[in-house]
């Protein structure tokens, strides 16, 4: 049967297999009497051992060293957040107006303050002690307009306008008249403006009434009344106005302006002996009665210790019966005013111009961009004042400090020198803006640099994510940009995460390709050197035939 077969088949093949496994032998000897030794085999025989030495030992010595290597890959980063540190100071920008928005295809975040601090900054770029604090705008919270002076301005100019227009010649006689001067910088196309003019013309009524007051009372305790015509009594109360009171449209006096540098709408300023106060620009509540005791501060604080009469306390108590407000309202009024004057009084406008922002946002691992530029919820912002030069202290992604850390001790072995520079390219660049409406944007591809356990020093590895160490490189392109006037510009700064990464690994050899590599060099060392030795042994061969 087939049983039968197949076992007769199998036995077949074993008899034929016999006289060729008799005669499988690799390794025949050659008898002793017939081998010939020379003095050439001799020193031959010395240079192959010699040889399959130094080759063993370095093949050793590669073995038991590993190297690092560079893989490419898609990006397996699985973190649905990317963490972008900055250190930027806005050399001309306060940090009132200055705010930090992040907007990608998944959002907008506006005005973001978490992880975020700001120091302002003087003119010589020295980091303010009162810092260590975040200035969130959302803080800060202002009465924009008095909400009890319930007439319009076209009715509040019926019996004339108390808040003087000035330009660029008639702003130097007021200064030069008047110990005091209040200036209300607007644009007619400013809400913000708008909504306060009522309010400033008030308060330029009060001033006009505080000043009948006070030449009423003058004239009543003359000896000699004189008899004062109305021009002349219209004159004479001009000049006895606690505080001047004007404004200025930006929109039509726009060098004035530009001057003065006025960078929001509306700024409240006032002047002192002709100068600027050194407090800076009115930050507070755009009320009768809060603008009233902030003039009052300013007077007590400039005529202490002098023999000259304070006068503005009459205005306030003007403002008192005029807006209704009691007593105890108006001192509460005035110590916030005072609290708020001796902070303002820290940050001035003046003479700390910039602001440093630093820390740290969390950002969507898709593309988009963050961009720190002006804007207020109580003031609308000039553009062509907008200056948005800016020196990079630190930009990076990515939690990097062990990173840096490691390729500072040079503990990574066979990595780049450049790659710690990589990380963090924009550190210690300066942009700077010579003309108005631009401003620098800066494009970051961000590329994925992992870095595999099997690389790391072991105090690393217990700190590692997923068995890997992260860092982020940047590829950067900056370039400068034009806006158009009526666009208030910013320092943008626009990221694509790579979706390649970068990955260094450790690479040892394995024993098998070790073993191999040792008798590779045995036998082929011993193969060469006889061939070159049969070689010579049949040219003599033939020269003595």
């Amino acid at each position: 049967g087939p049983h039968f077969d197949i076992v007769s088949s199998l036995a077949f093949l074993a008899t034929m297999a016999r006289p060729f496994a008799a005669n499988l032998d690799m390794y025949r000897k050659v008898p002793a009497d017939l081998v010939q030794g020379t003095k050439r085999g001799s020193i031959l025989s010395t240079v192959a051992i010699f040889a399959i030495v130094t080759l063993f030992f370095l093949e050793t010595k590669a073995f038991f060293q590993s190297k690092t290597v560079t893989d490419l890959a898609l990006d397996s980063n699985k973190e649905k957040r990317v963490r972008v540190n900055f250190n930027i100071t806005m050399m001309d920008l306060p940090c009132q107006f200055a705010t930090v928005d992040v907007v990608s295809v998944l959002g907008t975040d506006q005005n973001v303050t978490q992880h975020v601090t700001k120091w302002s900054i003087d003119a010589e770029g020295v980091r303010q002690r009162l810092g260590s604090r975040n200035m969130q705008q959302s803080d800060v919270t202002v009465e924009l307009y008095d909400k009890g002076v319930t007439e319009t301005l076209e009715e509040l100019h019926d019996d004339g306008e108390d808040a003087v227009s000035l330009d660029i010649d008639t702003i130097k006689f007021a200064l030069h008249q008047h110990e005091y001067v209040f200036v209300d910088f607007y644009a007619g196309w400013c809400s913000h403006c708008r909504d306060l003019a009522p309010t400033w013309e008030m308060l330029a009524e009060i001033m006009d009434s505080a000043a009948d007051e006070h030449l009423d009372e003058q004239l009543e305790a003359a000896a000699h009344s004189p008899d004062y015509t109305d021009e002349e009594y219209n004159e004479a109360k001009k000049l006895m106005k606690p505080v001047f009171i004007g404004k200025v449209d930006c929109v039509m006096h726009k060098q004035l302006c530009t001057e003065q540098g006025v960078r929001a709408y509306p700024t409240l300023r006032l002047f002192v002996d002709g100068k600027r106060h050194g407090a800076g620009d009115y930050a507070g509540d755009r009320t009768v009665i809060g603008l009233t005791a902030y003039l009052k501060l300013i007077e007590d604080e400039h005529k202490e210790g002098t023999d000259k009469k304070v006068t503005v306390d009459k205005a306030l108590d003007v403002a008192k019966e005029m807006m209704s407000i009691s007593d105890e309202e108006t001192e509460w009024a005035e110590k916030m005013k005072a609290k708020k004057h001796k902070l303002t009084q820290m940050w001035n406008d003046e003479d700390h111009p910039g602001c440093q922002i630093s820390g740290f946002l969390l950002v969507d691992r898709v593309p988009g961009n963050f961009r720190i530029q002006a804007r207020s919820k109580s003031h609308d912002l000039v553009a062509h004042m907008t200056n948005v030069s800016h020196e990079i202290h630190h930009l990076s992604f990515g939690d990097h400090k062990v990173l840096i850390n490691l390729l500072d001790r040079g503990e990574l072995k066979g990595v780049s020198d450049d790659l710690s520079k990589s990380l963090s390219p924009m550190d210690g660049n300066v942009y700077i803006t010579h003309n108005l409406h631009e401003a620098h944007h800066h494009y970051l591809k961000v590329i994925t640099t992992n870095f595999k356990d099997a690389n790391l020093p072991s105090y690393a590895r217990r700190i590692t994510k997923d068995g890997v160490l992260r860092g982020y490189q940047i590829l950067q392109n900056s370039q400068l940009s034009l806006y158009r006037n009526d666009i208030v510009p910013e320092a943008k700064f626009t990221y694509d995460l790579s979706p390649i990464s970068i990955s260094y690994r450790k690479s040892a050899r394995h024993w098998y390709d070790y073993m191999t590599s040792v008798l590779a060099i045995v036998g082929g060392t011993f193969t060469i050197v006889g061939m070159f030795e049969s070689s010579i042994h049949t040219l003599g061969s033939k020269k003595r035939y």
